[in-house]
């Protein structure tokens, strides 16, 4: 059983269970982009516990061995790992050379970045929208066009891309997410027509509050500039779910990982919210 997550501000306990439920996903592989740690790596564990080998993409060295020995220690399973910077054109095409190498074909990509910087949409900077986009699209599309008919070859594979609920309800001052996860989620789902009868099926996740670095870094933003303690904003935030709670990033995993699985193999050119019931209307 795991851990059970509980809230720092509020107390609310709720368990997040191994169910036991087959998922057939044993031999697999995955390509986990940012996966030494947050949302990233919950995924890679809830796969790994399934006895998927994930190969973790991030860009800092020590976090990436860091959380590979902790993958191994949890599961058993050892996973691969590459070194390389999303918003660095030149890394992301040597990362690709030596993917060719070290892991020839994959079943699974999850395309998971970092989040850009707060904006408005009222402020256009060119250079900076170019490097978001460059940094945010342009990886996730070369990954996958990369291993695409590998999959489609094998009939099985699976795209699953982790966005946010900005998505369908774009989030105030957050312009740059909101707009480059949208083309992100729109391309994806312009790919999944176009594979489906391969047996590739291509998702979108909308996560929402989760205990993450990057939440509590925007927490912290936001708290200086309205003034506000830190605790008092983290429980208007928690308030605003209607579980009453942020969520732990393995159930995340747990929704990709059966996203990931054969038993999934009818849900295709979808955008599924993963949030505690924080859209409305969606």
């Amino acid at each position: 059983m795991n851990p059970v997550p509980v809230s720092p501000m509020t107390g609310h306990q709720t368990e997040v269970k191994d169910f036991g439920m087959e998922l057939h996903l044993q031999g697999r592989s995955a390509i986990v982009m940012g996966g030494s740690q947050g949302l990233g790596l919950g995924i890679a564990r809830a796969l790994a516990r399934e006895g998927v080998q994930p190969c973790l993409l991030a860009r800092t060295e020590d976090t990436l061995r860091q959380a590979a020995r902790a993958l191994a220690s949890d599961t058993g399973i050892t996973p691969l790992w590459h070194v390389v910077d999303f918003s660095n054109p030149d890394s992301v095409q040597s990362c690709l050379t030596t993917l060719r190498d070290s892991l020839p074909e994959t079943d699974i990509i999850i395309g998971n970045g970092g989040g850009p910087p707060l904006g408005p949409a009222t402020i256009c900077d060119p250079a900076l929208w170019q490097k978001e986009a460059t940094t945010m699209l342009l990886p996730t599309m070369q990954l996958v066009s990369q291993y695409l008919p590998g999959m489609r070859q094998r009939q099985f594979g699976r795209v699953i891309m982790v966005s946010s609920t900005s998505v369908a309800e774009p989030i105030p001052n957050l312009v740059l997410s909101s707009a480059l996860r949208s083309a992100l989620a729109s391309w994806g789902k312009t790919l999944a027509r176009e594979v489906a009868r391969d047996g590739v099926t291509v998702n979108t996740l909308l996560p929402g509050r989760f205990e993450t670095d990057r939440i509590a870094s925007l927490n912290r933003i936001r708290t200086e500039k309205a003034g506000i303690p830190l605790e008092e904003f983290r429980r208007q935030k928690e308030d605003n779910v209607p579980v009453g709670r942020y969520g732990q990033p393995e159930e995340l995993g747990h929704m990709t990982a059966f996203l990931a699985s054969p038993l999934a193999a009818y849900i295709t050119d979808t955008c599924i919210p993963v949030d505690g019931g924080l859209l409305h209307g969606f």
